[in-house]
């Protein structure tokens, strides 16, 4: 999510927003009770979803007291965790990212593994990929997968008697007959440059369907976007839009409300998007609940078309986290990745997608959006990672690049040449081998 910018920093202090002494005590009925701290974001949907954890599992566990603290995100929030952590300062659970920023926290060395725990089966395979070093499993997912695709206006489909594609061949033909009804048939809003990213980024299955071993090699500097042609259709793709003519006219300056406003009115067709504006656009226009849908981003063949997925964050234990507190925080884990754990946090808001715990269920009044990802995720093979999550090469420059090149500005293959040049710094700080 982080890899998006999705969202911006909170602000820059550390805030405990409750006090009061910690350990073990005895309670009026004589039973032991424990004291933990658990340290979460502190957006707002952040702090809202991390109270509700924390009523719903006191509700159940009265001798387990969670306190809870915040932190802001980005490098800010970065530093803090990973501060904390090497100081030995850290607060008994925590909630981090997963993938790639979750490995640069040295979790053999600094977290508890949980491979252990009767839960561990139920959590999805995705999921445990990105919370995974070594052998061992070291997190619990918070909430619901995201996916990278395409929203898309269910009414104007219906009107015109669209299929819902399963090839870029059959995606370009809709855009066409929309065009020609007078709808834009592609919302793009390059006035937040981080949205113009997901015809490359949400592409990744389809990369990783033709060339299985592309994030190994990427990590390694043995392939480039510019140069394998399944990793170069992103940027193409971005530009055929462009070429087509098939954005929306104010597609330079347009911003997100103005995309998902225009995708729950009708006048646009498709929002290539991740799922985490789902929840923003139903407070908005409760209408998209019923009348947005969503399909995956098309490739080339039917048969292997499939979803990009962004996995939920995780929350883990540190190796400080010892004795009485460190049983208490293992509850509260499993509280977390279980299906009462998945229904306090659906009490907060939309889900984002699915969730990454077997045995919870979407709400029945789920919005259709994100009832479409679940077929993508039950099919053997009908999704995968998005690269940052099995890569930690990403450059920093991606949005302004995409921006260029969906914008007629520069050519894909000029676009992705620049992007394999953007990465190599981050690699090379990394000290990953072969850069």
């Amino acid at each position: 999510m982080r890899g998006l910018a999705v969202v911006a920093a909170g602000s820059l202090a550390l805030t405990a927003c409750s006090a009061g002494s910690l350990g073990s005590s005895d309670d009026a009925g004589g039973a032991a009770s424990v004291s933990i701290t658990y340290l979460a974001g502190n957006l707002e949907q952040d702090v809202k979803e991390a109270n509700q954890l924390i009523k719903d599992f006191n509700a159940k566990n009265p001798t387990v007291t969670v306190k809870l603290e915040t932190r802001p995100g980005g490098s800010e929030g970065d530093n803090i965790v990973k501060t904390r952590l090497s100081t030995g300062d850290m607060s008994d659970v925590f909630a981090y990212n997963t993938g790639s920023l979750f490995q640069a926290i040295a979790p053999e060395k600094n977290l508890t593994p949980i491979s252990d725990q009767p839960y561990i089966g139920d959590l999805d395979e995705n999921f445990k990929k990105t919370v995974t070093a070594g052998d061992k499993v070291y997190g619990v997912p918070s909430g619901g997968f995201m996916g990278g695709a395409v929203l898309y206006s269910i009414p104007v489909y219906t009107r015109l008697g669209l299929k819902v594609p399963a090839t870029w061949a059959e995606f370009m033909a809709n855009n066409a007959k929309i065009k020609a009804a007078g709808i834009a048939p592609v919302i793009q809003t390059y006035g937040e440059t981080w949205t113009s990213q997901l015809f490359v980024l949400g592409d990744f299955h389809n990369v990783a369907a033709v060339e299985p071993d592309f994030a190994d090699r990427y990590t390694k500097n043995q392939a480039k976007y510019a140069t394998s042609p399944a990793a170069l259709k992103g940027f193409e793709h971005t530009q055929q839009v462009h070429d087509s003519g098939y954005e929306n006219k104010d597609f330079a300056s347009a911003k997100l409300p103005d995309g998902l406003r225009m995708l729950a009115q009708g006048k646009g067709a498709h929002y290539p998007i991740l799922t985490g504006v789902v929840n923003d656009m139903v407070s908005t226009y409760p209408n998209a609940a019923k009348d947005v849908g969503l399909f995956a981003l098309p490739g080339d063949d039917a048969s292997k078309n499939g979803l990009t997925v962004w996995t939920p964050g995780g929350v883990y234990i540190p190796t400080t986290t010892t004795g009485d507190k460190l049983e208490a925080a293992k509850k509260f884990l499993a509280f977390i990745a279980s299906p009462d754990g998945c229904k306090s946090l659906a009490t907060t808001g939309v889900p984002t997608g699915p969730y990454a715990v077997k045995g919870c269920e979407l709400p029945a009044d789920v919005p259709q959006s994100i009832k479409d990802m679940q077929p993508y995720l039950d099919k053997s093979g009908g999704s995968s990672l998005a690269l940052e999550f099995v890569s930690p090469v990403k450059g920093p420059s991606l949005e302004q690049i995409t921006v260029e090149v969906g914008s007629g500005i520069q050519k894909a293959k000029d676009g992705a040449a620049r992007y394999d040049e953007d990465v190599k710094k981050q690699a090379q700080q990394l000290g990953l081998a072969g850069w």
